[in-house]
């Protein structure tokens, strides 16, 4: 079995994360954390095109390892809620409970989609002998910020496992988790076990260390282990790894911003088409695969009724197979309010992807969106919106847009642009 060892970073990278401290992150919580109630999060919608070969919305992304710029451009809907309740207490110490759900449709009716558990888990928080640190075992979310234009969590821990969290040591705090991924076995038709892409999966954070004023610093490691036989229906096995590492700046005018730089091997690289390091990814992958990714994300509130988020990134993905490709992608999303509950948004995203022995594929997005809002800032939800949306590509995208097209292809190899146009909420509580 090829259980490829941990290596060394490459040069660049590692100078990289020295200089990390000097970068800058962003107001979401690195490390969101179930509080007692319900809560939830839900977007819903529907749309149409004006294209005259498909009644579907058009959404304009290029697939593959990219992701798509969001507002006025998700033909999908989602939900996700739960309650998460006191069950206990013992002295100092407090143990929750928390169980979640979610139900996902590539539409815009939830219909009869399936609707499954994301969350099951108990948490034992401020233990004494952890310093005041929590440990948990279930399933549940773990350490998934994310760019929100583009629905990106750069880096995603979620799964069934156990951890030990935010244990004081030195400067920062240390939480380490176990995982186990893909745990079902494929079985032949007499019931034995012809395979399986099970791994073991180790995180490592050590975080919220202080490096500047109202800026700290995030180290983000994984461990992946594959498991199974190398003559088993999937072939051969590999280990994987990723490490990670976020300078996250405070105070920002009214808002904050985040620099991140990302590189991980094997099933290290996570899932193929959601750039979600921190997971397992296919164990089938060598050390050949890689993926290299540097990104500044940064959400500002310099007036009360102005915010604005601005993205640039750059994602560089390696492999025998494949060859190489680059993503780069830089996108802005202003939002005016003209009163505390209505407020005008835009969103303008641009991508390029480069291939190894192709054309560059190009795309740009613009969306304009009235809303009806629960206040006036960039993070204010619920949001009613109306939208707009156009897309602009070149020849050689036009296969990729329509493939990534969640209502199928509806752009014919003549047209190089789309109008798409409805109705949406999203709301978090």
């Amino acid at each position: 079995m090829n259980r490829t060892a941990m290596k060394s970073l490459p040069a660049a990278l590692t100078l990289a994360l020295l200089a990390i401290a000097s970068g800058s992150a962003m107001a979401d919580p690195m490390y969101p954390s179930d509080s007692e109630g319900f809560h939830g999060y839900l977007r819903a919608g529907a749309g149409s095109n004006t294209s005259s070969d498909g009644g579907s919305q058009g959404c304009f992304g290029l697939g593959g390892n990219t992701m798509k710029y969001r507002l006025g451009n998700e033909c999908d809907a989602y939900t996700e809620f739960g309650y998460t309740k006191a069950i206990a207490k013992s002295g100092d110490v407090t143990y929750m409970a928390t169980v979640w759900v979610n139900a996902y449709a590539p539409n815009s009716d939830f219909g009869d989609n399936k609707v499954g558990i994301v969350k099951a888990y108990v948490e034992a928080q401020g233990l004494d002998f952890l310093n005041g640190g929590t440990a948990w075992v279930g399933k549940r979310f773990y350490y998934r910020p994310d760019i929100h234009m583009l629905d990106l969590q750069y880096i995603n821990m979620n799964g069934t496992g156990a951890g030990l969290d935010r244990i004081p040591v030195g400067p920062g705090k240390f939480s380490y988790a176990f995982f186990k991924d893909n745990d079902i076995n494929a079985r032949t038709v007499t019931g034995a076990i012809a395979g399986t892409r099970s791994a073991v999966r180790q995180n490592f954070i050590y975080g919220e260390i202080p490096v500047n004023t109202n800026g700290t610093l995030d180290i983000a490691a994984t461990i992946i282990t594959a498991e199974g036989k190398d003559t088993d229906i999937y072939g051969p096995k590999h280990n994987g790894w990723q490490l990670s590492a976020f300078h996250r700046q405070g105070k920002v005018f009214g808002g904050g911003n985040t620099f991140g730089v990302q590189y991980g091997t094997g099933p290290g690289i996570g899932g193929d088409g959601n750039g979600q390091f921190g997971a397992s990814g296919n164990t089938g992958y060598g050390s050949d695969r890689k993926r290299t990714r540097v990104f500044n994300d940064m959400a500002i509130q310099p007036m009360e009724n102005f915010g604005m988020e601005l993205v640039a990134l750059w994602q560089k993905d390696e492999s025998n197979a494949t060859g190489s490709s680059t993503w780069t992608s830089v996108g802005v999303r202003p939002v005016y309010a003209f009163t505390n509950n209505f407020k005008l948004i835009g969103e303008l995203g641009t991508d390029r992807v480069t291939q190894s022995g192709g054309p560059a594929k190009r795309l740009t997005k613009l969306t304009i969106a009235p809303a009806i809002s629960a206040g006036p800032g960039l993070w204010s939800r619920p949001e009613l919106r109306a939208f707009v949306t156009y897309g602009k590509w070149n020849d050689a995208a036009t296969a990729s847009v329509n493939a990534s097209n969640n209502g199928g292809p509806i752009y014919n190899n003549n047209n190089t642009s789309g109008t798409s146009y409805g109705f949406q909420v999203e709301a978090w509580f």
